[in-house]
């Protein structure tokens, strides 16, 4: 029988937190099949530093995830040999009942990370899941398949999250997020940043420079998947990942670095090649991802039941450069997806057979002036600066050809809940669609909403298709049934602390059949405990990082 919500989530993060800090010894009862290792001598001890995942659910497959990794900082410490690491997963989280088991192979290749794709599960039933290398047995992971594909679920709750940015405060919000009852996380991008450590930032990155290498990049991944919040998170429940800019350089566009001057084609190009590798050993992706030199095929669709269409994204691999000008954002040449991803999501979501067509998505599609009065200022690494492809899909939201499309972005370090519509400069034009821009985990450290506001609302009243903004941090959850798709804005008091109180501080809903989106609630003013507590080193946040026109 397909588990019901709600479950006891904090009976389960607690155990999962307990199992993170430290190699768990094979019990007699229940244990994993001993695998000897290949010959080389023993393995080093503390092999599963960086927890275990899972993610890309299907009705009867989910990969699982797992690195050996005891010197994580240092290239992950592992001898220059294959592994063989054994899984199992079960029905039941003390393994009574298991279900599938098997041995994959750590290879050093892949950075001894494991991906398995557990296959021949039933639908929308949740699992556990645990790997063992020598003697040691990995944190227990849970996870949950989709429902099967003629399936009527009545509901599907989910999280979108982003931009995690280690430096800029701690991942409180993922404390809070691995509590909540949900059949999977979407991340929408930015999971490593690649800047050099800022020895002053509340937590400093590893290494002396950008990375550069694969080692490099292994590190930085490895330090952020150290965190425990994190840990937790991904092992509460399944992922859906994409990448944005920062996973390899920021502002990056196809083969062309942010800084062309200090980059050569051929130097971006490697580097590129290293990121995505370090990216893959890092995320619980099938090997349909698996990195091929320069390309990593990361846009690709996740159904459950008639309910709703996941498509997911890649808007930085395929693109043009971004334009320079307003007038040079109108070439019809440009593209955010290059043509072939296009045609993919434009088929996809014509032929979805769902209620709801939701787009795991990376920068913004709404149109987002950044100054008050008649002079337009936008960034033109977003959609605004890719005008054609953007009127062209929105037009094709409209077309009535696909159902109840709901846009997913991350990026901003802020939140936007935005109507969407093929011209954004003319009032009478339709309302096709909505976008929910959601806040970062980290990223921009902790706000200041009285400046944000400032600057914002005078724009806000000028733009009609706003319906809410925010620069807190947290996360947003996100409820559909077959009428209507509810989105609740979690925030944390701070980043700047280890824990902190988190409240729904908006609801937005989207209702099937009437494109756009409606504020139905929202709190008169942030609480003051914390917010004032200034940083004493500068943060990266999105408002300053792009560049403007």
């Amino acid at each position: 029988m397909p588990e019901t919500y709600p479950f006891n989530r904090r009976r389960f993060v607690a155990g999962a937190a307990g199992l993170v800090v430290g190699p768990m010894l094979v019990a007699p009862d229940g244990a994993l099949a001993h695998v000897p290792s290949t010959a080389g001598g023993p393995l080093p001890t503390g092999l599963f530093t960086l927890g275990v995942a899972s993610g890309d659910p299907l009705p009867d497959a989910v990969v699982i995830w797992t690195r050996l990794a005891p010197q994580p900082l240092a290239g992950g410490g592992m001898p220059d040999r294959a592994v063989p690491v054994s899984w199992e997963v079960a029905d039941d989280e003390g393994f009574r009942r298991v279900r599938r088991r098997g041995v994959a192979t750590a290879a050093s290749r892949s950075g001894h990370s494991v991906h398995v794709d557990v296959q021949g599960l039933r639908p929308d039933t949740v699992y556990w899941y645990r790997f063992r290398a020598g003697s040691e047995v990995s944190p227990v992971g849970r996870t949950r398949t989709a429902p099967a594909s003629h399936a009527r679920p009545r509901q599907l709750r989910f999280a979108i999250a982003s931009c995690q940015n280690y430096e800029s405060g701690y991942y409180t919000a993922y404390r809070h997020l691995s509590e909540e009852d949900l059949a999977f996380v979407a991340f929408l991008g930015d999971y490593i940043y690649e800047g050099r450590p800022n020895p002053a930032a509340l937590r400093a990155h590893e290494g002396t420079d950008e990375p550069y290498t694969l080692e490099q990049y292994r590190n930085r991944h490895a330090q952020y998947r150290s965190d425990v919040d994190l840990q937790a998170a991904h092992a509460a429940f399944p992922w859906i990942v994409t990448l944005d800019d920062h996973e390899v350089d920021n502002n990056w566009a196809d083969e062309i670095p942010q800084d062309p001057d200090l980059q050569t084609p051929e130097a971006f190009r490697a580097r590129r090649i290293a990121a995505f590798q370090a990216y893959y050993e890092h995320m619980p992706l099938r090997r349909t991802s698996l990195p091929r030199e320069l390309d990593m095929k990361l846009y690709r669709r996740l159904r459950f039941g008639d309910l709703a269409s996941v498509h997911v994204l890649d808007t930085r691999q395929y693109r043009s450069d971004q334009p320079a000008t307003i007038e040079a954002a109108m070439d019809p040449s440009l593209s955010m997806t290059g043509p072939e991803q296009e045609r993919w999501l434009v088929r996809g979501m014509r032929s979805s057979g769902t209620g709801w067509n939701l787009l795991a998505n990376q920068v913004m599609w709404a149109s987002n002036d950044r100054r008050a009065g008649p002079e337009k200022v936008f960034d033109l690494d977003n959609w605004d600066g890719y005008r054609v492809q953007r009127r062209r899909l929105l037009e094709f939201f409209g077309s009535g050809q696909v159902d109840n499309p709901v846009v997913l972005t991350g990026d901003r370090h802020c939140t936007w809940v935005c109507d969407l519509r093929p011209d954004f400069d003319d009032p009478s034009s339709p309302v096709v669609g909505a976008e929910i821009t959601g806040t970062s985990i980290a990223s921009g450290g902790n706000a200041n909403p009285a400046s944000f506001h400032a600057t914002y609302d005078p724009i806000m009243a000028e733009s009609p298709h706003w319906k809410y903004i925010d620069n807190q941090r947290g996360y947003v959850v996100c409820d559909v049934t077959p009428d209507r798709m509810l989105s609740s804005l979690r925030l944390v008091d701070t980043v700047w602390a280890p824990t902190a109180n988190v409240r729904t501080a908006a609801q937005f809903v989207v209702e099937a059949g009437r494109p756009g989106i409606s504020v139905v609630s929202q709190e008169a003013t942030p609480p003051a405990a914390l917010r004032s507590a200034g940083p004493v080193f500068p943060v990266d946040d999105d408002q300053d990082s792009h560049p403007l026109q």
